[in-house]
């Protein structure tokens, strides 16, 4: 089993870094095309690293790496939506060649794919902060709209996901026949509500006395008194 310290930091580096792409193409066209080709790369990336979270196989552990996860994707989300709106940068424009407008392109577009898997596979976690969000709210219903206006999920899985994640979410209505596909009986028992707050109740008294931890090595701070000037 992989460590938590190393799980985090794979996820990390799929979560916020960006397929590179290639800025000496003959025509604008065919760039949307390539792109499209490294992206399916970095989704392999994605999923084998979202694996290991699972494997992880302790909701405790799974709870604060996606805490900290979740924090920074939002971060890159929000910086890229900023440089893109800066920009005017349509999502159904040609793909961008400037390489600081490229890369917060390829943010908002693996990122918020990469959201749509977290969400579907720990969806009890991801409501607990999502759901008390309103700016994570707000963001995501943006990065969905930039990303289906792309081309890049057209037709393809990738899409699947995120029109799964917009019903998981409450973003858009849940159809009749909706079903979570990476939902399991062993996830139902494990994420039944008495059960997630018992965990949620946990973490909270970790935290607080892991704050108390950190002011005790601290200590008091030892003033020289005037006699000793």
């Amino acid at each position: 089993m992989r460590s938590v310290s190393a799980v985090i930091l794979a996820l990390a580096v799929v979560a916020l870094s960006s397929a590179d792409s290639d800025t000496q193409r003959p025509r604008h066209d065919s760039n949307l095309e390539i792109y499209k080709r490294l992206f399916e790369t970095k989704r392999k990336d994605q999923l084998n690293a979202l694996k290991n979270l699972v494997e992880l196989n302790d909701i405790n552990q799974q709870y604060k790496i996606i805490d900290i996860m979740l924090k920074g994707l939002f971060k890159v989300l929000e910086d890229s939506r900023q440089i893109l709106v800066a920009a005017n940068m349509q999502p159904d424009d040609p793909f961008p060649l400037d390489d600081k407008i490229k890369e917060a392109y390829s943010h908002v577009v693996e990122n918020t794919a990469f959201f749509g898997d977290v969400a579907l596979r720990f969806p009890r976690i991801v409501h607990h902060y999502y759901d008390r969000n309103a700016d994570w709210g707000g963001l995501l219903r943006w990065g969905l709209n930039f990303c289906n206006q792309t081309g890049v999920f057209t037709g393809g899985a990738h899409q699947h996901v995120l029109t799964l994640m917009s019903q998981e979410l409450g973003i858009t209505e849940k159809s009749p026949d909706f079903i979570n596909p990476y939902r399991t009986e062993r996830d139902d028992v494990l994420h039944t509500a008495e059960a997630f707050q018992k965990i949620l109740r946990e973490e909270e008294k970790r935290r607080r006395k892991e704050e108390k931890r950190k002011e005790i090595r601290k200590g008091p701070r030892i003033s020289r008194s005037r006699s000793e000037l």
